[in-house]
């Protein structure tokens, strides 16, 4: 009989094999976010370590706390928690829950973070881009052979909630919902190159170009070049939309046109994928242009360095209809282009 009192030493082989094998615990510092692994960075913030690095250099000078009295925030929880709010778009009180902090300093921070961003919006959004011209529209000549683009232009509607006051019903677009309509104008790269978030919902998007400085730049000539446009826009020499009852050669321009100007679809449906918080803003309308703004520089950011692009879900199609009526040398520009590059 084997005495109770001494083990087998089968069983000590076993133990040490265990021992040999077993992985190292490792313990991270849930307060530190940036000691978490890239997957799970993406999902939470839409950007790699790197990325939010990135950014805390970036923002650090604007946002960083004189001192750490009373437990204050550092620069990278700062970050972190405005880019939880912008990748998800819920309560305030449930980011705070998530990053383990109260609600009005989840506010705080936001609002921070936020102008500190729209203050590089010169930065990283400049009209034509950041590349030369011929490059730009080179890019855009290789989607569908339509040449000498230099953007795509189209509006945005950004829901928010119902606005006191009595400009309430300004807000209110033609899908009967409140929001903001943005204007942007992007390069084949999908990177914003001009933004202007400003208006209420129920001003047009026609109207809303010809109010913005860009369309004042064109049609002084300063840049080399045409925007495509939908048929919401009035076809001018600087700005070329589709044929409304196209024949043969004007089926094709058509064609060119609507592959290149999708490149604008998409820049919406990877901003709004990206930053879910665009699908609705609970702020007042000038915050809800303010996050808008701040989330267009941090698209441009991501695109720049090459961060995972989210999937993007089927864009809505609003079909706007025109209210300014076709300047004559817009259409003459435009038949031109149908004899000369699509016959």
């Amino acid at each position: 009989m084997a005495c109770p009192f001494l083990r087998d030493v089968v069983d000590e082989e076993a133990l040490v094999l265990r021992r040999a094998f077993r992985r190292e615990r490792v313990f991270r510092d849930r307060l530190d976010p940036l000691a978490f692994p890239d997957d799970h960075l993406y999902e939470r913030y839409r950007f790699s370590a790197d990325g939010i690095r990135y950014l805390c250099r970036l923002l650090g000078p604007r946002i960083k706390h004189r001192t750490a009295r009373s437990h204050a925030l550092s620069v990278e929880q700062m970050v972190c928690v405005a880019l939880r709010f912008f990748a998800s778009g819920a309560f305030l009180y449930s980011v705070g829950d998530a990053e383990q902090l109260n609600k009005a300093t989840i506010c705080r921070t936001i609002r921070s973070v936020c102008l500190a961003i729209k203050a590089l919006a010169d930065v990283f959004i400049s009209f034509p881009g950041h590349r030369r011209l011929c490059d730009i529209k080179e890019e855009f000549y290789r989607i569908a052979g339509f040449p000498n683009v230099i953007g795509a232009v189209d509006c945005t509607h950004i829901r928010i909630k119902a606005p006191s006051g009595a400009h309430e019903a300004d807000f209110v677009n033609r899908k009967s919902f409140h929001s903001i309509n943005v204007q942007m104008v992007c390069n084949a790269d999908c990177v914003i190159s001009n933004v202007v978030a400003k208006w209420p919902g129920s001003v047009h998007d026609s109207r809303i170009f010809r109010a913005s400085e860009i369309y004042q730049c064109l049609s002084q000539g300063e840049f080399s070049g045409v925007l495509l446009g939908d048929r919401g826009y009035g076809c001018q020499p600087f700005l070329l939309t589709p044929f409304t009852d196209p024949q043969e050669a004007q089926q094709a321009y058509n064609h060119a046109h609507a592959r290149t100007r999708a490149r604008v679809e998409m820049t919406f449906g990877l901003l709004k994928a990206r930053f879910h918080c665009l699908h609705k803003l609970r702020v007042s309308p000038v915050r809800a242009c303010d996050i808008t703004v701040a989330c267009a520089v941090l698209h441009n950011v991501a695109c720049l360095r090459k961060e995972r692009a989210p999937r993007v879900p089927p864009a809505m199609d609003w079909d706007n209809p025109a209210i300014f009526p076709d300047d004559d040398s817009g259409r003459l520009l435009r038949d031109q282009y149908v004899l000369n590059y699509f016959s």
